[in-house]
Formats: structure tokens, sequence, C-alpha cells
């Protein structure tokens, strides 16, 4: 089992980034998945999560508006659009994959900055 993220990095205050979470191992059909970001010295929190099929979403407040979650099925590879950033978003960024059990990617950092 593994999840992958990419596309992390140092953006300007009011960018936008795209993280790509690549699954392999699993049926990545039959997971709900979310993403979650970690700062320095907080809790990790959610930030995003997404239904096996897609069709339900949920949001922490301060990104909805600003973040999209998705998920291609055919790709084994869930999304999230980051747009609007803010300093506050600086954080390492991990995808999680659950049904039974959850799998934890290793994390990408998104560093919000001018």
């Amino acid at each position: 089992v593994q999840l992958v993220e990419s596309g992390g990095g140092l953006v300007q205050p009011g960018g936008s980034l795209r993280l790509s979470c690549a699954a392999s191992g699993f049926t990545f059909s039959s997971y709900a998945m979310s993403w979650y970001r970690q700062a320095p010295g907080k809790e990790r929190e959610l930030v995003a999560g997404m239904g096996s099929a897609g069709g339900s979403t949920n949001y922490a407040d301060s990104v909805k508006g600003r973040f999209t979650i998705s998920r291609d099925n055919a790709k084994n590879t869930a999304y999230l659009q980051m747009n609007s950033l803010k300093p506050e978003d600086t954080a390492v960024y991990y995808c999680k994959a659950y049904r039974f059990r959850a799998y934890w990617g290793q994390g990408t950092q998104v560093t919000v900055s001018s």
C-alpha cells in the first residue's frame, strides 16, 4: 500500500497550488479520501474529505470556498486544488485513505509566503 503526495511548494499569498495523491496497493475506488495538514507546533487537522464515489464532500471552515477536493478513480489519484492561499495555510499536507482502516501518505510541504 502506498500513497504519494506531490505538488507542494512555495507560493505567494493569493496564489494557487494543486496537490495530488497517487494511490497503489489497494482498491482506491472503495476508500474515502481526505486531506489533512499539520503546521509546526499544531495538531494535524482535517482539511477536506470525499466519499469513495466522489459524491459527498466536507471542508474545514477555514478553507471553504478556497479549496476543492476531487478524485479520479480511473487514475487512482486524489487532488486538492488550493486557491487564494494565505500564510496560515502553510503546513505539511497529508492524504489519507480510509475504509475499515486508514492509510497515510508521507506528506508534502506547502509554504505560503511573500
